[in-house]
């Protein structure tokens, strides 16, 4: 047929067609006539593939039911068909088609390729979640993949919408430490990104020097420059910290008048050099702003805002409303146009009005504003008893609201104000129900996948549609553009958010360079998860009839690695290939990266979410020594142990504050000042609304200063309690008043809330200083020690600050520790060294994924971020929550990924440290969270490589479970050395053997934070030399120009290690233990009885 002829492709168009994937995006651009040819070509191939995928369809139709069929379908076609779709901009269809091979390929998560595009087209539709989760994913599967800098850009970008800082801050960082040519971005956009980055975090000076500095750039382009010089005159027209008025009302216009030479074609400029003229009083020169800013950026609805406030001043209230109607026609959720009409009609006496204009501002318009809350009441209570307007009243000195919606202004106004159906007016049911009638704006709601397809339909035969088919495609697109719109702003709207700074949204105007902005209609895309996909029909069978190999890249297959094999045998099969990066994961090439667990069926019960917490009573040193005691804890998520500092005769007392200002007063403390409340409370700053997130601000001191506020804060409370008339408050008595049910309004909350500082962090590693404190704890049973052959952390062989060492916490009432797991989901120990007593809150590790999920919904980073969860809250999403109290001299026992947050209820110090048994869970939990912390780019501080080949040199293992995830994590890494190694002898790079100095710290890549090990990439930065790991190596110089290689272990050492470690089987003893060595008793103790937690 001649169709089948056109389509035909030659092998040079395979070639061609072979060489593009997600990766071109952004750079070829199909749209320009500059690539027509490649257009033509992938268009040919879309329709080539897309053919043959409905002719093999139609055959398995035409087959019998029992026939069976020798037709499959690679799905790598519809990986290579989302590409090419991708290239394209049809980001329905890309996303069609990803979905496609998601469902069809068991491994996608492998091909980092297609997690870029598909997290592209998730961040098109911004569907930031999941764009962050596929994007991290491609950065984890391929380390050195050649668009990371696009990749780290667009995740800064997300997390910054999301006002997640911390994680904003470091992929604007790797972002910048990847070679420029590779990216769709140049360094100075990159750098005004993270200027702005330091605007929105508040460090003002920060930012203004760092716009200054980017207009120092002789390679500004015109647009960038515009960027610049708005945000930096907006900054100093708003920022009082800035300098002293005059001047900064000065510069602010220079910069902006600079950005509306730069951009002459844009409004935002203008908007905003009208809005400082204003400022100024200088009327005329604003109007003309405000006018010509109109002509530029017809659909603005700030701008018309702006008019109206300009018209009201100058006391001309009807043009005043006609600007005002504009603004709300426009947006209809613009919560000051609608406050500034509502003002303007109470101005005119006009109360029912008026009444309706300050409820269609919003729920956040009346949260933040007192006055206008009043208003509001008392608006209400006047209408409640008002009679209703006569119609042959008096003339009334403005339209009413609904008449107003519906005058025709003018022509210019109506051509940019879209008429749309008049808000209902209040009073609708009798003068009695003012209150019934308050209009609340509603959040747009999404079309249904029935009105998707409707608008779909309409839009493809948009030539040949009546006037009321044109009607419904223009409501319905209108419905969808605002629905979007609010999903964006619901994405960046923060708990914490008070600042009402509008004018931080205006640097995200350069994310239109990396997203499509046409107005058709998109399929909204549903990412399944692997567990839940559907059970399609995969076109099964021995001879596939659709597979374009040259359509897909054919690695080198690689060698099956096993556990069982010897070290010669897996650095001989490495000679020939050891597998792409990966497939060197620590857990294994055969699992995919870990993720969050979702809430675990069943539903518990109203009394399984709120479980008591294990408590167990030592009395004797004995029973401190016994190994059921140690049985006891790792048997619960978290455990109190009570009466074991009195048994073994410990003497806190050298942890007291006293001791340590006689010892060491000018020991440095970190200090957290954080706001005072109750325990099970969280409130923002306007003490209004419950919220996650718990702020605090850091500081340093001595341990003599903060005795002394310490010492302080005891004596000023008992001041008050004398001047109340009552007797000092037992140790931990928090009041409860301001609780759900007490009545206590946000007023009252203002005034009573009061800052502490909170003493953290207070380092008591140097055993020349503290001699006698580490002394004592060792006294505790050997799992409990800080340093234990049967603690994996001994076996680290270098100093981790607060996890193989001693930190002492001091607190005043309400000091918080915020909600976490510990680092790499090691054990922890806590000790309460009183007078006062702590209250603890934990979640079992099974639940910390619902734990994260309530982070995500509450706008916060679960690893970076600072969150204080509602227990009622968590309950209610199905997670269990424990809660009970610390007393002096309390050890609370935090199993391996337990979620925890404590709050001091009295005056106390604490003293706590990380351990970890040798236990195969503990291990495995640990390597877990290395491997996730790769994929959420966060640090892991315990270098989980380095510890396992120690721990393979040091320990015996008899648990085969232990014994299978060590030696897997050891052929894996000795697969990437090999791998390194040969990568790096392959460019000419000079390999030396550098060993490792006795207590050294391990290494990590000063680009990504990831641990390097054996095989160090070293280049001079700064005068000093920088690890890196092989990916950032290559992204920083291909040839690996300017590195050199050092080897921290002799291969044959390595090699016999590996072969040494083998499962080890004693002679059996009843009780023998999983480790050698392992803690002991030289008697047989009695069981421990344990107990509830007492009321």
């Amino acid at each position: 047929m001649d169709e089948k002829e056109e389509l035909h492709l030659t092998s040079q168009e395979l070639q061609v067609l072979s060489e593009l994937d997600s990766r071109q995006f952004g750079f070829l651009k199909l749209h320009g006539s500059e690539h027509g040819r490649t257009r033509a070509l992938v268009l040919k191939a879309v329709k080539y593939l897309e053919g043959m995928l409905v002719q093999v369809k139609e055959e398995e139709r035409a087959c019998s039911p029992g026939a069976r069929r020798d037709i499959c379908i690679d799905p790598k076609t519809y990986c290579k068909l989302g590409h090419f779709h991708l290239l394209l901009e049809d980001y329905a269809k890309a996303m069609s088609a990803y979905q496609k091979f998601y469902a069809l390929e068991q491994d996608n998560w492998k091909d980092p390729l297609f997690l870029y595009g598909l997290g592209l087209c998730y961040y098109h539709y911004n569907a930031f979640d999941w764009a962050t989760k596929a994007l991290q994913m491609a950065l984890y599967v391929s380390p050195g993949f050649s668009r990371a800098a696009d990749a780290h850009l667009r995740l800064a970008l997300m997390f910054k919408a999301r006002r997640h800082w911390g994680a904003a801050a470091v992929h604007f960082r790797r972002a910048r430490l990847a070679p420029h040519q590779d990216a769709t971005f140049t360094r100075l956009e990159l750098s005004f990104h993270a200027a702005h980055l330091l605007e929105a975090r508040g460090l003002r000076k920060a930012a203004r020097d760092a716009y200054e500095r980017l207009l120092k750039e002789p390679q500004l382009s015109s647009m960038l420059k515009a960027d610049v010089c708005r945000q930096l005159g907006w900054l100093y027209h708003r920022c009082a910290t800035l300098g002293e008025p005059a001047g900064r009302a000065r510069a602010a216009v220079w910069c902006l008048q600079r950005a509306v030479v730069a951009e002459p074609e844009s409004g935002a400029g203008l908007y905003l050099l009208g809005r400082c003229f204003a400022a100024q009083g200088k009327v005329h020169d604003a109007f003309i702003a405000y006018r010509n800013s109109v002509e530029k950026s017809e659909g603005n609805a700030d701008t018309w805002c702006s008019i109206g406030v300009l018209y009201q001043q100058q006391n001309q209230p009807m043009d005043a409303l006609q600007a005002y109607i504009c603004a709300v026609q426009l947006d209809k959720g613009h919560s000051a146009a609608w406050t500034n009409l509502g003002s303007l009609y109470e101005s005119c006496s006009m109360a029912r009005d008026a009444f309706a204009c300050y409820n269609n501002g919003g729920a956040r318009a009346t949260l933040a504003n007192a006055p206008l809350r009043q208003r509001l009441a008392f608006l209400r209570a006047h209408l409640a008893h008002a009679p209703m307007p006569s119609v042959t009243g008096k003339r009334r000195p403005l339209p009413s609201i609904e008449e107003a919606w519906n005058l025709p202004i003018s022509a210019e106004m109506s051509s940019r104000a879209p008429k749309a159906a008049p808000p209902p007016y209040p009073g609708a049911g009798g003068a009695g129900s003012a209150g019934a009638a308050t209009i609340k704006r509603e959040e747009p709601t999404p079309l249904t996948q029935q009105q998707l397809q409707t608008l779909q339909y309409l839009q493809r035969n948009s030539h040949n549609l009546s006037p009321q088919q044109q009607a419904l495609m223009q409501q319905l697109l209108s419905q969808y553009r605002l629905s979007q719109a609010a999903r964006v702003r619901a994405v960046a709207k923060s708990e914490g958010n008070t600042s009402g700074d509008s004018a931080e949204s205006l640097a995200e105007d350069l994310l239109k360079k990396f997203s499509d902005t046409q107005t058709d209609i998109k399929k909204e895309p549903i990412m399944k998860s692997p567990q839940k996909c559907s059970n399609e029909v995969v076109l099964g069978g021995r001879q596939p009839v659709v597979k374009l190999e040259p359509l897909k890249t054919d690695p080198l297959k690689p060698v099956a690695f096993h556990i069982g094999m010897t070290a010669k045998q897996i650095l001989d099969a490495c000679k020939e290939h050891a597998g792409p990066p990966s497939s060197w994961s620590v857990l294994g090439d055969a699992r995919g990266p870990p993720e969050p667990p979702g809430v675990p069926p069943p539903r518990l019960s109203a009394e399984q979410l709120a479980p008591s917490a294990p408590f167990v009573y030592v009395e004797s040193k004995r029973d401190a020594f016994s190994p059921q005691l140690q049985d006891f804890c790792l048997k619960h998520p978290i455990a109190v142990v009570r009466g074991l500092t009195a048994a073994l005769k410990l003497d806190l007392g050298l942890f007291s504050t006293k001791t340590l200002v006689e010892a060491w007063p000018d020991h440095a403390v970190e200090v957290r000042t954080q706001l005072m409340q109750s325990a099970d409370e969280n409130w923002d700053a306007s003490g209004r609304r419950r919220v996650w997130a718990c702020a605090s601000h850091r500081s340093h001191t001595t341990v003599r200063k903060y005795a002394q506020y310490q010492a302080g804060s005891f004596q000023e409370s008992l001041r008050e309690e004398r001047e109340r008339g009552a007797g000092p408050p037992p140790p931990g008595a928090l009041s409860d008043s301001d609780g759900r049910e007490s009545g206590s309004g946000p007023a009252k909350r203002r005034k009573s809330a009061r800052m502490l500082r909170f003493g953290t962090n207070v380092d008591l590693s140097d055993e020349r200083k503290w001699k006698p404190q580490l002394a004592e704890l060792q006294k505790l049973p050997a799992f409990a020690r800080v340093a234990s052959a049967a603690n994996m952390l001994s076996h680290v062989g270098h100093v981790i600050l607060g996890m193989n060492t001693v930190q002492l916490y001091m607190k005043v009432p309400g000091s918080r520790t915020p909600g976490h797991q510990e680092n790499n989901n090691f054990c922890s120990i806590n000790i309460n060294i009183g007078p006062g007593d702590c209250e603890w809150f934990g979640v079992p590790d099974a639940y910390w994924g619902g734990v994260r999920e309530l982070c995500d919904r509450h706008g916060l980073s679960y690893l970076h971020g600072s969150w204080w969860p509602d227990p009622e809250e968590l309950r209610a999403h199905g997670v269990p929550v424990y809660r009970f109290t610390q007393r002096p001299g309390d050890l609370v026992w935090v199993n391996a990924g337990c979620v925890h947050w404590v709050q001091a209820t009295g005056w106390c110090n604490n003293i706590a440290w990380n351990v970890g048994p040798l236990t195969a869970r503990q291990y495995s939990l640990a390597l877990e969270r290395y491997e996730w912390n790769k994929v959420q780019n966060f640090k892991s501080i315990v270098p989980m490589v380095h510890l396992t080949w120690n721990l393979a040199r040091n320990i015996r293992v008899s648990d085969p479970a232990l014994h299978r995830a060590m030696r897997t994590c050891l052929l894996q890494t000795l697969r990437a050395a090999a791998g390194t190694l040969a990568a790096v002898r392959a460019r000419g790079v000079p390999v030396r053997f550098h060993g490792r100095a006795r207590g050294e710290a391990s290494h990590y890549c000063g680009a990504c934070e990831r641990e390097v090990w054996h095989a160090l990439l070293v280049r001079e930065h700064e005068r000093r030399h920088v690890v890196h790991c092989l990916a950032c190596a290559r992204r920083a110089s291909p040839a690996l120009q300017g590195f050199l290689c050092l080897e921290e272990h002799h291969v044959e050492e390595l090699a016999q290690v590996l072969d040494a470690f083998a499962l080890h089987r004693p002679a059996p003893p009843p009780h023998a233990a999983h480790a050698v060595p392992a803690p002991h008793s030289a008697h047989a103790p009695p069981a421990l009885p344990a107990t509830p937690t007492p009321d």
